[in-house]
């Protein structure tokens, strides 16, 4: 049973940085961690960054310049690096990962960034 497990966020203020983080675990098959996305209530979950392809990331338009996306294959662990927060950044955070052709999601991180 494949999990996926995200951690790192809280409340900052605005301009301030967070870092999350998502640990993989439960499986014998490798996971391809992809990527974070975030949602706010009311609204469908919306992608912030992920890989694409080895080596090749994209971020929304939103978050460009501001937030890094990175993995750590040996020990199976994405990371999001969140700099110069803003208000409109509060969501929970989700990351999502590929074992054996099937999508798994973490079950989310707060992120909330007052004015």
């Amino acid at each position: 049973q494949v999990q996926l497990v995200e951690s790192g966020g809280g409340l900052v203020q605005a301009g301030g940085s967070l870092r999350l983080s998502c640990a993989a675990s439960g499986s014998i098959f490798r996971v391809n961690l992809m990527g974070w996305y975030r949602q706010t209530p009311g609204k469908q979950r919306e992608l912030v960054a992920n890989f694409i392809s080895v080596g090749s990331t994209n971020y929304a338009d939103s978050v460009k310049g501001r937030f890094t996306i990175s993995r750590d294959s040996a020990k199976n662990t994405l990371f999001l690096q969140m700099n110069s927060l803003k208000p409109e950044d509060t969501a929970v955070y989700y990351c999502n990962g590929v074992s054996l052709g099937r999508v798994h999601w973490g079950q989310g991180t707060q992120v909330t960034v007052s004015s």
